[in-house]
């Protein structure tokens, strides 16, 4: 008697394995899968960062005023402490809350390697807290939106705004100020080879800016055949100069931390007029104003500033020294 090979299956058991194979193959066929669906667009062009504005050239000729031709806004005169009002709060609490932006680089942003937040006005708000509560680390940072802060300080969800936009010739009537703290000339950050040497090559290009009324003002009198893109932060006109969805960045201060994100990118053209810096607050804490204008007079005295800027704002140029103080009391 032969014995069948183990391994070998009986003909008509293989017949119907491939009769139900190929019933499968044509249950399948008749339901095909639905066509993927066909974008439209060639994507030669990245999409514009959340929020922002493109605003043309106005056919009116610009008002030939200078940022810096405006008054320096005045502030309290230091004064010795008090032991209630915003001061009692703050000691009270134990910690200083300060609502900054975080993600310009080297004036108020995340560490990549620690994580933390630093930069030039971050430790502007650690001097506020060395002196207040006698720690420099007492701080507790919460993240500013594309607004002034005027909410947050108004609601109590914050004590003072340190962030990188300057005056306003007219400053908002719901912040009071500190005095000025940083003054920087406005210029120009290019890409390299670029052909672009100041304001009188950026006719009929594209310029990124921040949307605050300073910036956008300076902007239209400086390059007024320019076509604006008017942005909410900082950074959105690093990634546009880098996609070149434009020509150039212009500003002041927050300049130094996108070249130094981009060894691509250089600081370009004369100064200009001046962009000013101030620490904001809610209006009626006079004791509070008072007491941040006796930090930053302590920083301009005793070689603080200048060692702040000489570690983050150095790419600007030699450090300038600090502004002078205006008061009106």
């Amino acid at each position: 008697m032969v014995r069948p090979h183990p391994e070998r299956r009986p003909r008509f058991t293989r017949l119907l394995g491939s009769l139900g194979l190929g019933a499968v193959l044509i249950a399948g066929c008749g339901a095909p899968d639905a066509p993927t669906p066909r974008f439209s667009g060639d994507f030669t062009e990245f999409p514009l960062s959340a929020g922002a504005q493109l605003i043309a050239p106005s056919d009116t000729p610009p008002q030939d005023t200078e940022t810096s031709a405006c008054a320096a806004p005045a502030s309290l005169r230091p004064g010795t402490p008090s032991l209630g009002g915003a001061l009692g709060d703050i000691r009270a609490r134990g910690t200083v809350v300060v609502a900054v932006d975080q993600n310009t680089n080297l004036f108020s942003f995340r560490d990549p390697t620690t994580g933390t937040l630093t930069g030039f006005g971050v430790d502007l708000a650690r001097e506020v807290a060395r002196d207040l509560l006698g720690d420099p680390t007492k701080v507790e940072f919460r993240p500013l939106g594309t607004d002034d802060g005027a909410e947050m300080l108004a609601h109590r969800d914050a004590d003072m705004v340190v962030r990188p936009v300057a005056l306003s010739c007219e400053g908002p009537q719901d912040l009071t100020f500190s005095t000025v703290y940083l003054e920087a000339s406005r210029r120009l950050v290019v890409r390299d080879g670029s052909g672009i040497a100041g304001p009188a090559d950026l006719a009929r290009r594209r310029v990124c800016t921040h949307h605050d009324p300073a910036s956008v003002s300076a902007l239209t009198r400086i390059a007024p055949k320019a076509t604006i893109l008017a942005v909410p932060d900082w950074d959105d006109c690093l990634m546009a100069i880098q996609q070149r969805q434009v020509d150039a960045v212009a500003g002041a201060a927050f300049l130094a931390g996108l070249v130094a994100q981009d060894p691509n990118l250089e600081i370009v053209g004369p100064e200009t007029d001046s962009a000013r810096y101030a620490i904001g607050l809610a209006p009626g804490n006079d004791d509070l104003v008072r007491f941040v204008n006796g930090t930053l007079e302590r920083l301009r005295t005793d070689g603080t500033w200048t060692a702040l800027y000489d570690r983050w704002l150095s790419s600007l140029g030699p450090a300038p020294g600090p502004p002078a103080p205006e008061y009106r009391d």
